[in-house]
């Protein structure tokens, strides 16, 4: 290939040219075939080159593809909205529709703060959120992530929002076992709360399940109740973060729904355009619509391609696809299959110290010495070279971070399209197998921690 002008997550590093997918694999120019056991970014929910979406997108290509918010609405953004307020839990029913993932979270941010100045409490401009968590790279959305490698080159642009630790029972802060811990790290938020002055705090935000920063963190079974029941005795909305884990990920619609509990407003993403077209939302209950509703109807928020019909028909397809085809009714099912043969893979290398996750949203987290869980130093490097391995192999797995520092931790996240089959379960697996195989053998051969 000619020298190239394109801006890669490695400026000068030689990437795959890739030239097409079907299902749940890749090929590139030169022929060779990746099994995409990342779902790209945990974000191809139903594959690649599904024939009825790409039909849908045909459609509304040849209609119109562009229309501004402020101007028009359109057939495709009116159905996408109300599909999604029919397949959502509790009253979640008045969609924003933007581009990204980061948009949706911090329009969602946005969104809270305005509840609250329309109902005459101007105070309330902070949003609590807790370390070890990612909602997206704009400033906003950093701001709440708590994600300390990516915040660190911006911190004196961003506000101080992660306030308390996660729900890492693998690395407890406090060295105890739910349900037993009594939920500490949960309230934690109430701490935080008289701390800062529940008159100051609009919202708190996270992750069902952690992704980018985590390893597919998922808490204990009471957890979430804690953290509502504290939100709603300080007059604190609560925001979801389902970009990585909503439209099916882990076996319901929202993965709060795992948890028994309703949110205020919800940031979707990823696997709502699933790959094939930018699109995310944030999603508000009427509760927070109804006070902007009375007073000044504008919801503070926006961008050009706000509401793109060629994108809401693409995400509408896919949800259409979803429900047709009964792909979240089975995930449940295989992500106990695929989680099992992982956990089959344990007991076979040193370096494996936690698996974990929800549905189709596993992490697998590497340490050193596995009754100790000590982490791999930052500068071994090891995530990368794990995922480097099985990209060599044919398999795509998704690097995460790990860690209660947030620095010191190495996991990758298995999230393959929902609509893998058990067989090519078991070639995910093979090939993952493979991988460490190859990894331990270079950590017997002195090539391990620098």
């Amino acid at each position: 290939m000619d020298h190239s002008f394109l801006i890669k997550p490695i400026l000068d590093d030689t990437y795959p040219v890739i030239d097409y997918g079907i299902g749940i694999y890749l090929f590139d120019m030169d022929g060779k075939r990746y099994l995409d056991a990342a779902s790209g970014a945990v974000t191809a929910n139903i594959g690649h080159g599904v024939t009825e979406i790409i039909e849908a997108m045909n459609e509304q290509a040849k209609k119109v593809s562009f229309v501004y918010r402020s101007q028009f609405t359109s057939e495709a953004a009116e159905n996408l909205a109300k599909k999604i307020a029919n397949m959502l839990s509790g009253d979640l029913n008045w969609c924003f529709f933007v581009n990204s993932g980061s948009e949706a979270t911090e329009t969602a941010m946005k969104m809270a703060i305005q509840y609250w100045q329309e109902k005459g409490v101007q105070t309330k401009t902070k949003v609590l959120s807790r370390w070890v968590s990612y909602h997206g790279i704009t400033l906003g959305a950093l701001s709440m992530s708590g994600h300390t490698g990516r915040r660190a080159r911006f911190v004196p642009l961003l506000e101080d929002f992660p306030v308390i630790n996660p729900p890492y029972c693998y690395r407890c802060p406090y060295n105890l076992e739910a349900p037993n811990c009594g939920y500490l790290c949960a309230h934690e938020l109430e701490t935080a709360v008289k701390r800062i002055g529940a008159e100051q705090i609009a919202a708190f935000i996270a992750e069902p399940v952690i992704g980018a920063a985590g390893g597919a963190i998922a808490p204990p079974k009471d957890y979430y109740k804690v953290i509502k029941k504290i939100c709603e005795d300080y007059d604190i909305l609560f925001i979801a973060d389902e970009v990585m884990t909503g439209c099916g990920r882990t076996g319901t619609m929202l993965a709060s729904e795992q948890w028994g509990i309703n949110p205020d407003i919800v940031a979707l993403g990823k696997g709502m355009g699933a790959g094939y077209a930018p699109i995310a939302a944030a999603v508000a209950t009427e509760k927070v619509i109804e006070p902007i509703m009375a007073g000044t109807k504008v919801v503070m928020s926006g961008h050009t391609l706000s509401a793109n019909p060629q994108a809401c028909a693409t995400a509408l397809a896919v949800l259409e696809y979803l429900e047709q085809n009964n792909i979240i009714q089975e995930v449940e099912s295989k992500g106990a299959y695929l989680r099992a043969q992982l956990e089959g893979l344990k007991p076979l290398f040193t370096f494996i110290g936690d698996i974990r996750g929800k549905g189709l949203l596993l992490g697998i987290e590497f340490v050193q010495q596995v009754e100790s869980k000590t982490p791999y130093p930052r500068n071994a490097q090891i995530t990368q070279r794990i995922v480097a391995l099985a990209k060599e192999k044919g398999l795509l797995v998704y690097p995460a971070g790990a860690g209660i520092d947030g620095i010191n931790g190495d996991s990758i996240i298995i999230s393959p399209p929902l609509t893998i089959t058990q067989k090519e379960m078991e070639e995910l697996v093979h090939l993952l197998k493979e991988t460490f195989e190859d990894f331990s053998n270079q950590l017997n051969v002195g090539e391990g921690v620098m």
